[in-house]
């Protein structure tokens, strides 16, 4: 029984790339209001590539049950100089379940994940395929070039995240690297083959290897509207990505577990100490109230963070399926026939 996976046959050279082609997935929870303008704009970054290496585009936008008009407006694109693909998910699965699913639907070889909010700019993909095709990369990704403008608290918050996450971790995640990032085709093949639910894209896409490089650029300011990431959802999210690939938690909790072992011993040879060399009896009722309740907090952070991992343990034995498509369409850019709401019973 073969426990790895061989993806060398979909190595690409920068003259086999072109035929190869790029899929663009682009999430969109309630963006109507910029999806247009984004759109134009990937109709002439499509232009440009082709122009330049020749390289087929498609892009697959990856509705996550907006409550607006999104739906209806990507349904109206069109399909000039790459093909479209409109994904439509039952319900608001979230943004990790989308890129998914534009995965599993993206029908080119290399793949491009982007949001929908108009702050990853396409012109910086020109650079992203240059490092695929002519510099031979894997996976290319995206990272922030600073935080300046972000408040002290949550660049300290960033920072403990990554390092508690690549703590002990063999293959670290790259600091401030976001989604945006372009895998090519035997890179997209690996990501598609592993199994997990409870997928953590960032952490993935660094753990399949390959050869990798980053790319630091300035976000743009959204197009419209205002983001949708308070920062309760990006703690749960940090939650759900901390429990998903690292187990690091765990590993802090048994370590809490030992420092308090620890200092209670010695707490513990002191009172002996003072009761031999004094004679004297320690009062025991302030340090015992003291000592329970430190004890009995941290036992029930330990039981919340096995908790954790053992909610990720029954999602996995359930094997529900990550999304539903409820709808799927298709233009394609040299006419052909598009599928004309396509509804799916089972999942992709």
């Amino acid at each position: 029984m073969t426990l790895g996976s061989d993806v060398s046959g979909l190595t690409t050279t920068a003259a086999t790339a072109a035929a190869r082609g790029l899929s663009i997935v682009v999430p969109v929870y309630n963006e109507a209001a910029g999806l247009a303008l984004l759109h134009e704009r990937l109709i002439n970054l499509a232009k440009t590539l082709r122009a330049r290496y020749g390289l087929a585009c498609e892009v697959v936008y990856v509705d996550d049950g907006s409550k607006d008009a999104t739906l209806a407006i990507a349904r109206g694109l069109s399909a000039d100089a790459l093909d479209v693909q409109v994904v439509s998910l039952s319900r608001n699965f979230g943004k990790e379940a989308a890129l998914m699913a534009g995965l599993d639907h993206a029908r080119r070889g290399a793949v491009l994940f982007m949001d929908g909010d108009g702050q990853h700019p396409p012109t910086l993909v020109e650079k992203l395929v240059a490092h695929w095709i002519e510099d031979g990369y894997d996976v290319v990704y995206t990272a922030k070039a600073h935080r300046d403008n972000e408040s002290a608290a949550r660049r300290l918050a960033v920072r403990g995240f990554y390092a508690l996450i690549n703590w002990g971790a063999r293959q670290k995640i790259p600091e401030d690297a976001g989604d945006f990032r372009l895998l090519s085709p035997r890179a997209a093949a690996a990501l598609r083959q592993l199994p997990e639910r409870n997928r953590f894209f960032k952490g993935l896409a660094s753990w399949i290897g390959f050869r990798q490089i980053r790319v630091d650029y300035e976000p743009a300011p959204r197009a419209h509207g205002v983001t949708t990431f308070s920062a309760g959802r990006l703690i749960g999210l940090s939650i759900e990505g901390l429990t998903s690939f690292s187990v690091a938690p765990l590993r802090f909790a048994s370590l809490l577990g030992v420092l308090l072992a620890g200092a209670a011993f010695l707490f513990g040879l002191s009172i002996l100490w003072e009761v031999w060399t004094t004679g004297k009896q320690v009062p025991g009722y302030p340090s015992l109230v003291i000592g329970l309740m430190t004890i009995g907090g941290v036992q029930l952070i330990m039981i919340g963070i096995v908790g954790e991992y053992i909610g990720k343990i029954l999602s996995e034995l359930k094997a529900r399926p990550i999304y539903f498509v409820a709808e799927h369409t298709e233009k394609r850019a040299d006419g052909g026939a598009a599928e004309n709401a396509t509804e799916r019973t089972a999942a992709e």
